[in-house]
């Protein structure tokens, strides 16, 4: 090797010997730098959430589910209450798979229940990763004596008592009270900030609904230390859950169960029983109804699951708040539209026929003959129906509109329950000239034959029993809209907000007030007197109507009492049951009137 390749070699090993602890030295500190940034990232940028997730690993929260508020009636009687059930439970970090595979045969023979199905819940349960495993629901007395019994040999197993929902009187106002039910995955999502758990029941129907917020009560619970392999170290805290508010409804227990079973005979029909004054709700009953106890049921039958969702005799229905043909019920409206556009005052007689005919179709008197010259009171008394197609064509459609809707109608009533209430209908010019919701528009104009039909509460006029009861507290109580609801609230429900003065001619109310009066009296309702009646003074009106959707005849009577200063009104309504109002609804509500005047 030459002289000068030799120093360059002792030069650069010279050059590597000096610099060889600078980049040691920078090793380091890079080294270190990384591993503080490291820590700068676990410990101060994601500080919190580490954290979290250890106090997740550390602690447990053991939630304790809030007591739900109980509906009553009016005087405190309990018409949904909770009543104690009983769980098998399982704390799985407290049995090995050795102890579990003794436990279950013996609690298989002990409980008299099935094995593979009780593993097959412990398996799931151990996948889940759940902090406890409900083996068995609603344990029946005879095996919660048997496990209590043998307690001691089941190590981690314990009974869970728990609160669920309880109607005692079964189906009795059921779609007033509505039910509860499990909380979906998305309502979940959206409630969870208002403390919502996945376990939690939330209100579906009737005022388990309306009133969710006040019955539902706030969740409490116990944070649990544990170790590493899941068992309990101490206790952290508990926070007592807060219970639900009572709620206290305006139904009349008495007068509710006199409703359910007057329409015990009918296949379908509902009643409405309220305070004209106030529009507080005494008795709203509906048929075909349910058992609110179904949907708190841990397990059904395909044959009761049926029965409630695919029944075509829709039992989730209220009858109470869909529409129908009123019939001559609506009679008051064709009145009222008469004397207060003036073109048929008060002292207004006509001459009644076989039939008047109004475009295409002669329209018949009921008795086929006509009752002669007769003035409001007397057609209002026999129900003549010719009197009523000359007031209402007479009137014109505007002025039947406007006094239907004045009296509530094609509107929701106001009612807690509104989102299960249909506004009704009453057919019109426009709605004639848009197509009637089935033709193209221009096509099927309003022709005479409409408003002859509207005039007496067919074919185009379709209203709820709880707004016909809301526009015959009208003519009851001297000229307010009232404000039908199910729950007092501390609200003062006859002031102006909840109660309108309508703008109707005293001399219209009189008459029509005599009017339903003599229909009592003398009129197709006289039999509300029958039977050695000892009812007080009666005013109403029977009403027999054709079912525009193809079906047999509806019954309706609607009545209040006492007529001189009426405390009630009655709307009884028989869906598809042919033969009047007189023969099928009015002893419906003469029943109830019984049941309401021994109580007063």
């Amino acid at each position: 090797m030459k002289g000068s390749d030799l120093h360059k070699e002792n030069r650069n090993r010279k050059i590597l010997l000096v610099n060889q602890p600078n980049y040691l030295l920078v090793l380091i500190i890079s080294l270190f730098a990384l591993i503080s940034g490291r820590l700068f990232w676990l410990q101060v940028i994601k500080g919190s959430f580490f954290r979290k997730l250890s106090d997740e690993n550390r602690i447990r929260l053991v939630s304790s589910p809030p007591i739900r508020g109980r509906i009553l009636d009016r005087n405190g009687r309990i018409l949904a209450d909770n009543k104690l059930t009983h769980s098998l439970i399982l704390q799985p970090h407290l049995i090995s798979d050795t102890q579990w595979a003794e436990y279950s045969s013996l609690l298989a023979n002990l409980l008299e229940t099935d094995y593979p199905t009780l593993n097959s819940i412990y398996k799931k349960g151990i996948d889940n990763k759940d902090f406890t495993i409900t083996l068995i629901r609603n344990m029946s007395s005879k095996q919660v004596i048997r496990f209590q019994e043998q307690e001691s040999q089941f190590e981690g197993i314990q009974i869970h008592v728990e609160l669920v929902r309880f109607y005692p009187n079964k189906t009795l106002a059921s779609h007033v009270l509505g039910y509860t039910q499990f909380i979906t995955q998305e309502e979940y999502a959206r409630l969870k900030k208002n403390g919502y758990k996945m376990s939690d029941r939330i209100g579906r129907i009737g005022l388990e609904a309306a009133f969710e917020k006040d019955l539902r009560g706030t969740w409490g619970g116990e944070m649990l230390e544990v170790d590493a392999i899941g068992t309990i170290q101490r206790s952290l805290g508990y926070k007592a859950p807060q219970a639900g508010k009572d709620i206290i409804s305006t139904i009349d227990l008495q007068l509710q169960k006199s409703a359910e079973m007057v329409l015990n005979d009918k296949s379908a029909g509902a009643i409405v029983a309220l305070d004209p004054h106030t529009g507080a709700i005494r008795a709203m009953a509906s048929k075909p109804n349910f058992d609110p106890n179904f949907f708190t049921k841990f397990l059904t039958t395909q044959e009761e699951y049926e029965a409630i969702f695919l029944s075509s005799d829709l039992p989730l229905m209220s009858r109470a708040l869909n529409a129908y043909d009123p019939g001559s019920t609506w009679k008051v409206v064709t009145g009222m539209a008469g004397m207060e556009s003036g073109k048929f005052p008060p002292e207004t007689r006509l001459e009644t026929k076989k039939c008047i005919k109004y475009g295409a179709h002669c329209f018949p008197e009921h008795n086929r003959q006509g009752f002669g010259w007769i003035g409001y009171e007397d057609a209002f008394r026999v129900s003549s129906n010719t009197f009523f197609y000359q007031v209402g064509v007479g009137s014109g459609m505007k002025e039947l509109f406007k006094n239907a809707l004045k009296l509530g109608f094609y509107n929701r009533t106001g009612i807690e329950i509104a989102n299960e209430e249909s506004k009704g209908f009453v057919g019109n010019q426009e709605w004639a000239a848009k197509g009637r919701g089935w033709a193209k528009p221009g096509t099927t104009p309003w022709i005479p034959e409409d408003i002859a039909s509207a005039s007496i509460g067919q074919a185009v006029v379709q209203v709820t029993p709880l707004q016909l009861a809301r526009a015959y507290a009208v003519f009851a109580n001297g000229g307010y809209l009232i404000t039908p609801h199910l729950v007092d609230q501390d609200i003062d429900w006859v002031s102006s907000k909840y109660r309108q003065k309508l703008d109707i001619k005293p001399s219209t109310l009189e008459k029509i007030r005599i009017g339903l009066r003599k229909v009592t009296e003398s009129g197709t309702g006289r039999t509300i007197n029958y039977e050695g009646s000892t009812l007080p003074p009666v005013a109403g009106k029977t009403g027999t109507a054709e079912d525009s959707t193809g079906g047999s005849d509806h019954a309706w009577f609607a009545c209040f009492a006492p007529y001189e200063s009426p405390e009630i009104v009655i709307v009884a309504f028989a869906q598809n049951t042919p033969g009047g109002g007189s023969v099928h609804a009015l002893p419906m509500a003469r029943e109830i009137l019984k049941v309401w005047n021994e109580g007063i």
